[in-house]
């Protein structure tokens, strides 16, 4: 039997993504925005990089304290990249 106390992990942040009827997206657990216009947008999230493509989006809400982003508009995908990416995997590849 293994006596080793488990190390506290570091309490999740809660990430929640919301589409209602394509036309309304609601985004909890962002931590930055990486760029927005009409026809996309990419956040920093608890969970990887989420990019929001469309057509005709704004940003009817933005909280960076509370982590929520609202958008509106023609909702088309979404897509996570996830943030673990090896360092050096794109450079790695390209040397090969």
């Amino acid at each position: 039997m293994d006596n080793k106390a488990a190390a506290p992990q570091k309490p999740a942040v809660p990430q929640n993504v919301i589409l209602e009827d394509r036309s309304r997206l609601t985004v909890t657990g962002v931590r930055r925005m990486l760029s927005c216009d009409e026809n996309g947008a990419s956040m920093e999230t608890a969970r990887g990089i989420l990019a929001v493509t469309g057509r005709e989006l704004s940003v009817s809400a933005l909280s960076l304290e509370t982590g929520e982003v609202r958008f509106s508009g023609q909702i088309e995908a979404l897509n996570y990249t996830d943030t673990n990416v090896s360092a050096g995997g794109f450079w790695k590849r390209l040397v090969r």
